[in-house]
């Protein structure tokens, strides 16, 4: 059984034809040769583009040589009235500045001291699916819900069910719907004085998240001052200064921040949660393996995450097979030779890791749902070579390690307790919007597993 993929369009559309078909989904606008080539290029009277497909060449530009392949500033065409200058869309001197005060709060000793917070969100999340055992489910709600549980309870040490959690959670919802994360803008060179029309929806949204997140971080500043505030990750991010300049980040910084911490680490984890939950219903024996294997461990601490290792890899598959963010977009800074093409300064570079987490020259089966793969030497390599959910090189995510405990921590305890089916009738169907998300859903049946025990807390 193949998991479901997006339709590939003809090799040769007209440019009015592809502009559609990207307005209504990124994925099934490329065409099927791209699961094979290396190198594509994208050319019209007015500008140029060039997706890579090959791993020494996404090397080059992530790894070996970013600064000559900054971050386009067209990725933030429909992204800045909530991110403002975050981390996410700025370059140079700017960009390492911010990831100077950030990367503390995510090494790895932190993640032990969020694990508490991380955790009572899975068992809350698990308790909700619990209830509705017996029932027909639309898991993306519910995975979105759990995710953003997560981002408050470790990044503010508030729940979901907090009242300004709550509202900023659903008008990020409202955002997504209105705008995507990569619009035509990305790819297309509209000139700088074109004024952009932004969806009168996503700019109202976009105003009230940054007023609601200001009001989280002005409370957690006073907190600060008057040496009352918790031990979580805004406090950690707000107090550590960058050793260069000895200087914090200002209000207003900490905005851009917690909107692409609440971007990054809800919409991406909701994302991968949900095709996970997914794959496991098409793929009942997995599901099984993966609930023996949470029986076996136990209840669970952080060191006992790292021995969940067939629910890593259920979970590294799900990722591979639906990265939450398909396409990246950069910019040649100078001009560039790659393969048999010239590559003109200003030119956009797009890596996708959909189309390479499905490179037919490099996977076995690319197209197949196969945890084990991860234990072979094909997988291993591409592994290594070919796999970047989280970007790669000196902009990998910051929070890449943060996801990996939390997707098999939410599956745990997830499934510690139920078994998921799919729902007749229901088939998702893979689209771009902020993430890889389903057109109509994802849909599954949740019965009690037998067994199950209630979890120990929320």
């Amino acid at each position: 059984m193949i998991p479901p993929k997006p339709p590939a369009r003809p090799d040769r559309v007209s440019l009015w034809r592809y502009a559609k078909l990207f307005r209504a989904d990124i994925l099934s606008a490329q065409p099927a040769r791209l699961y094979r080539a290396w190198m594509a290029e994208f050319r019209t009277p007015f500008f140029r583009s060039y997706l890579i497909n090959q791993p020494d060449l996404v090397k080059t530009v992530l790894k070996d040589r970013p600064g000559d392949f900054p971050k386009s500033d067209r990725v933030g065409e429909g992204l800045r009235p909530v991110l403002g200058n975050s981390v996410f869309l700025t370059n140079g001197a700017t960009w390492e500045r911010q990831r100077r005060i950030i990367d503390p709060a995510f090494e790895g000793g932190r993640l032990r001291d969020t694990f508490p917070a991380m955790q009572a969100a899975a068992r809350a999340c698990a308790a909700r699916l619990t209830a509705r055992a017996g029932q027909a489910v639309e898991i993306e709600e519910e995975a979105s819900h759990a995710a953003a549980d997560v981002i408050f309870r470790t990044l503010f040490s508030i729940p979901i069910d907090h009242e300004v959690a709550a509202r900023v959670f659903h008008r990020f919802r409202d955002y997504q719907r209105a705008q995507p994360i990569l619009n035509l803008a990305a790819f297309v060179p509209l000139p700088r004085w074109m004024p952009r029309f932004l969806p009168r929806q996503a700019r109202r949204a976009g105003a009230e998240i940054r007023a609601l997140i200001r009001g989280l971080c002005e409370a957690r500043m006073a907190e600060i001052a008057a040496g009352t505030a918790p031990d979580d990750l805004a406090t950690k991010i707000m107090t550590t200064r960058d050793p260069e300049t000895g200087q914090t980040f200002t209000t207003e910084e900490m905005v851009d921040q917690v909107a692409i911490f609440f971007l990054a680490g809800h919409e991406t984890s909701a994302s991968a949660l949900g095709w996970t939950l997914y794959l496991l219903a098409l793929f009942p024996d997995w599901q099984d393996r993966v609930a023996v294997e949470v029986g076996q461990v136990g209840d669970l601490d952080f060191a006992d995450v790292a021995r969940l290792r067939v629910t890593r890899d259920v979970f590294r598959e799900a990722l591979r097979l639906y990265p939450p963010v398909p396409m990246m977009v950069r910019e040649a800074a100078c001009p560039e030779h790659f393969r048999d093409r010239d590559v003109p300064k200003g030119s956009q570079i797009v890596i996708s890791p959909w189309h390479l987490h499905r490179q037919e020259r490099l996977w076995e089966a690319p197209d197949d749902f196969d945890p084990a793969r991860w234990q072979t030497e094909n997988g291993k390599t591409c592994l290594r070579e070919a796999f970047i959910p989280f970007s790669a090189g000196a902009r990998v995510c910051t929070g890449a390690g943060f996801a990996m405990l939390e997707g098999p921590l939410l599956l745990a305890e997830i499934l510690r307790q139920l078994r998921v089916a799919p729902v007749t009738g229901k088939l998702p169907e893979p689209v771009a919007h902020l993430t890889v998300r389903s057109r109509t859903g994802i849909w599954l049946q949740l019965e009690r597993r037998e067994g199950g025990a209630a979890p120990s807390g929320a």
